[in-house]
């Protein structure tokens, strides 16, 4: 008996040196956890505050597009539409081989150069080439380009004077391009409603010229379209 008891007296007091051990573990991993949890408190009030800090020091991305107004000197009037510049319309003559076909506009405040000594392409003003817009045969054809500031997607819709639904109209007006028979390419573009002149710009030196779009039935499908009809088009931002 004396012998058993002895035994389980060593055993007793090895399992109690191994709790006190296994103890003083435990402790010291919850000092260490309580010290890990302060730093990390401390990480992420420090977070916390740049992310304060970057929101007000840095500015806000913001989505935008650009469009062209056509026969216009000003941009829709609202707060979401700002100015980026109001200038000319312009391109290449009309009955020229080989010239290019779009439409620009031009700013009113040019940085020319004297670099180059060729003159193997041109620019020309551009022109209404009828009476169709309530214009004299002639008058100078006005432009600016604008910035929608809160959406970047710009679409312009010929044969339609209405945007579809989830788009917003930034103006409408009439299909507009080049003569037919004119040797040189042109370009489809949307013309204001309402289109305006330039000042000064009254004089017929030709250029770059516009006429109205009417639809041609055959290959275009009519119905819908119809034969000699007018297209009307407008400019939408998503």
């Amino acid at each position: 008996m004396s012998s058993k008891y002895s035994e389980v007296s060593t055993k007793y007091s090895e399992m109690t040196t191994k709790y006190c051990d296994i103890s003083m573990k435990y402790s010291n991993i919850c000092k260490e956890y309580s010290s890990m949890s302060k730093k990390y408190s401390e990480v992420v009030t420090r977070i916390d505050e740049y992310d304060v800090k970057f929101n007000v020091t840095s500015p806000k991305s913001q989505a935008s597009g650009v469009f062209v107004r056509w026969g216009r000197k000003d941009c829709p009037s609202d707060n979401e539409t700002e100015l980026v510049y109001s200038g000319f319309g312009g391109g290449s003559w009309y009955d020229h081989i080989g010239a290019a076909a779009e439409f620009v506009c031009l700013p009113r405040d040019p940085n020319l150069t004297t670099k180059f000594t060729t003159s193997n392409a041109f620019m020309y003003g551009a022109e209404y080439d009828s009476t169709d817009f309530d214009h004299q045969n002639g008058d100078d054809l006005p432009c600016v380009v604008c910035r929608r500031k809160t959406q970047s997607s710009v679409l312009m819709i010929p044969g339609k004077n209405s945007c579809y639904s989830g788009w917003t109209e930034q103006y409408r007006g009439y299909l507009a391009a080049g003569y037919y028979g004119s040797k040189a390419a042109s370009q489809y573009i949307c013309l204001d409603e309402h289109p305006d002149v330039l000042t000064a710009g009254q004089r017929n030196d030709n250029g770059k010229l516009i006429h109205p779009v009417k639809a041609v039935c055959g290959a275009l499908a009519c119905p819908p379209y119809h034969n000699n009809m007018y297209l009307t088009c407008v400019v939408c931002t998503k």
